[in-house]
Formats: structure tokens, sequence, C-alpha cells
């Protein structure tokens, strides 16, 4: 995927603790200004690789769809990382506080030590912003199968595996040891299910499945288990079920359409929307939203796929989860005639650069 000739300027001004920041309008500016009446604040990390040519082919199609933005960059991301240390200032955070929405396009740079940027930028925002549900809807046909499917997956994004409890003992040694704990709290676990009977009360199915691993991990699987029936009580026009999570696995590929609503902990959450794309068109379709439902902040929207630096400047990765994403953070900003639109223009197959991927889903725009 890459913006070639770049039909959106994407240089960014250097900066050190200062939030590196350009508006399409003034490209090498830093200066702070007055939002245009009626627009969206949105700021924008296209990040590393594709990162920056999705989110200009995403910000595109939001305007063909006649949604006014008002975009801030902020240069943040694995090459910001290599260039001067930066990884994610308090400053820079409580600069994007500020914002009605964050879109980001990728981040993940090669000779970055791993979770330099996981842990820095993508979970110091979940957990500083309270990002604690993340969605991810899935449509489409599996492979080996004729009927589409459409369901959605909730994955608590603030507990589990990923706070970073834990440590190592005499590392280097050949008595290391090496421990990875997992937090879930009865208020994170409760919001976050509470959140999937919400959304499927809204759904045609009206079906939320818990999926966990409660015969093997039962502590954690308990409270997530009796959560869950407790929260179900309150819904009784909700229909219910529970997978074990080798069980989803196989239910995702030979039986999608069993699924409605699903709910599930932050790790199981993580590996069954990569198997949710693969099974709904490739992570190129596959969108997401790390929301905070009580809007104490800005929520967060990103494609699934990663920054594929081997593509980079190509001109070949797909815009299309990115700009599915921007239809998501639409629908948080009340737009939803414009998510709509944009979902319905993505939903035949398009093929060509970058580039000619978003000009064919503007021009469907149009009509």
């Amino acid at each position: 995927m890459c913006r070639h000739e770049v039909r959106l300027p994407i240089r960014f001004v250097p900066a050190t603790h200062t939030p590196c920041v350009r508006s399409l309008n003034e490209v090498n500016s830093v200066a702070s200004r007055t939002p245009r009446s009626g627009a969206h604040r949105i700021a924008v990390i296209g990040g590393d690789g594709i990162g920056p040519e999705v989110i200009a082919e995403a910000l595109k199609v939001v305007r063909a769809a006649g949604v006014e933005l008002d975009t801030t960059f902020f240069d943040l991301g694995g090459a910001r990382y290599l260039r001067d240390g930066e990884v994610l200032s308090d400053e820079t955070l409580e600069t994007l506080r500020g914002f009605d929405a964050i879109l980001l396009g990728a981040v993940g740079t090669p000779g970055v030590p791993p979770g330099v940027i996981e842990r820095g930028l993508l979970l110091k925002l979940r957990f500083s912003l309270d990002l604690y549900i993340n969605q991810r809807p899935f449509a489409g046909t599996a492979p080996g199968h004729s009927k589409p499917h459409d369901f959605i997956v909730i994955r608590e994004n603030t507990e589990g595996p990923y706070v970073g409890e834990g440590g190592v003992l005499r590392k280097g040694t050949a008595h290391e040891v090496a421990t990875q704990g997992s937090v879930n709290s009865r208020h994170g676990v409760e919001r976050c299910i509470r959140y999937a009977f919400e959304l499927a009360s809204k759904r045609e199915r009206k079906h939320v499945t818990l999926v966990h691993k409660t015969n093997v991990l039962t502590f954690a699987g308990d409270l997530w288990q009796r959560t869950f029936d407790a929260v179900a009580a309150e819904y009784p026009k909700i229909a219910t079920a529970y997978n074990h999570v080798d069980a989803a696995c196989i239910y995702f590929v030979q039986d999608p359409h069993r699924y409605d609503v699903v709910v599930t902990d932050n790790l199981f959450g993580d590996i069954l929307t990569d198997l949710g794309g693969a099974v709904s068109g490739g992570i190129g379709l596959a969108s997401s939203a790390n929301l905070n439902p009580a809007r104490t902040g800005p929520s967060l929207f990103e494609p699934v796929h990663g920054s594929a630096p081997d593509i980079a400047g190509k001109g070949v990765a797909n815009p299309v989860a990115a700009i599915l994403s921007a239809a998501l953070m639409l629908d948080h900003l009340g737009e939803s005639k414009a998510a709509d639109a944009i979902r319905a223009a993505c939903a035949k197959p398009t093929s060509g650069s970058t580039i000619a991927v978003g000009d064919e889903i503007c021009r469907r725009l149009h009509g």
C-alpha cells in the first residue's frame, strides 16, 4: 500500500517531547488550531509501514461520505522510537485525551525490540484511556460455506495477561523461571459482559456466547462464568451459550453461523479475532474498535493488520480494513448513515492499487 505521489501528505514535523502534529491543510505546522465548526476532532496516528498509506485512503473515503473531520496527525510508532527514543510521552497522552476519537494505521518497525511499542504505545493508550472494549465485526462467507455469516466478538481489552503481572528469576541460567499472571476483576469482567448483552439486545438474533477455558482456568474461568450467568439473568430475552476456546476455534471455521455476539477475555479474544478475520475474507478486511463506552475519553479505531514493512511503499496493500475501521469510528461519533454507506460501498470486491481501491470506494459513495 503506497501513496506514491502522495494523495494526502504524510510528512511529519520532528519533535522531541512535544506532540508532532500535522493537519491536512498545514503540513508543516505544529501550531494549535481552532476546530472547524461542526467538524469531528480526530487524532490520527499513521504509524509505521503501510499505516500512513491505508489511513490516507480511510480519510479520503470518510470525506467522500460527507463527514467533516478536523484532523491532527501524531508522529508515533516504531520509526519515531528509533529516531529519538519517544514512544508515548505523558504530555502527548494528555493531548490525545482532548480529541473526539483516535484513528490509527499500524505500528511496528524492524529493529525495535518486542514489546516496546506494544506496551509503550498500544497498551498505554488502552489502559490510560480505559478502552476496555475491543469490538471486532466479522461478516463474510467462510471458505467451504455458501451462506454468509455475521457476528461480533467483544474482547475485554484492559485485563488478563496483558496487564504485565509476572517476572523472571535467574534469567539466563539453566534454572530460569518465568511467570506471567492473568488479572481478572469482577468490575472489569462484568462491564465487558454487560456491554455484550446490550449489543446483542439491539441485534436481530439476540444471542451471546461466552468463550473461555473454564475446565482448566478454574479461577478466572469461574469468575467469568458466574458473572456471565448473573448478567444473563437481567436479560431474559437474550439466548446464551458457552464454548471452550478450543471448540470455538473449530466452530469459527466449520460453523461460524452459530455466532451472533461472542464475549471473551483479552488473550482468547486476541487469538480468536485473527481467526475471525481469516474466515471473513482475510485480515485485509478486518476492522476493530477500542472503545471507552463511558466516553470519559476518546475511543481508538484501527485495522487488525500490522504494519507489513515488506510491502510498504509498493502500492499493493488493502486499505479496506482501515476504511471499515473509520466506519466504526463514524458509528461512535453518531454518523451512522455515513458509516452504513461506507460499509455498503466496501461490500463489493475491489482490486487494484491502494489508491485505486480508495478511489473506487469513493466513486461508489457518489453513486
